[in-house]
């Protein structure tokens, strides 16, 4: 299954968790998946400037991958940060959240990606 949305965190987070529950995937990690596309999607809107990122999720077997395309060329790196600093955690939020993210560079922009996978 893949599903195509528009950049609205409330509906593409909403779509995210009907297809996460009809798979029946933990409340928790449905949680997870959610909030981790909300940083991604804030992120391209943030750093890459992009007004409506393209965001695609797909469920293969017990796996959930999420992408994110903006049209940026600048790669994401977690920084270091001080205990002040009021931005910057989102990459380590989505690390700590999932198995697995990425980024792949595209002709145009970018793509970041995040895996998860089922307790099933």
């Amino acid at each position: 299954m893949c599903t195509l949305n528009t950049p609205s965190i409330t509906l593409t987070r909403q779509a995210l968790r009907d297809a996460l529950a009809r798979a029946a995937w933990d409340t928790e990690t449905i949680f997870n998946a959610e909030l981790a596309l909300g940083e991604l999607i804030v992120n391209a809107w943030r750093h890459a400037h992009t007004a409506s990122p393209v965001v695609y999720f797909s469920l293969l077997d017990h796996t959930l991958r999420v992408c994110v395309a903006d049209e940026s060329a600048s790669l994401p790196q977690e920084k270091s940060l001080s205990l002040l600093a009021e931005s910057g955690r989102g990459l380590r939020l989505v690390s700590g959240l999932t198995h697995r993210w990425g980024v792949d560079p595209q002709k145009r922009g970018k793509t970041v990606w995040y895996e998860l996978d089922s307790a099933a």
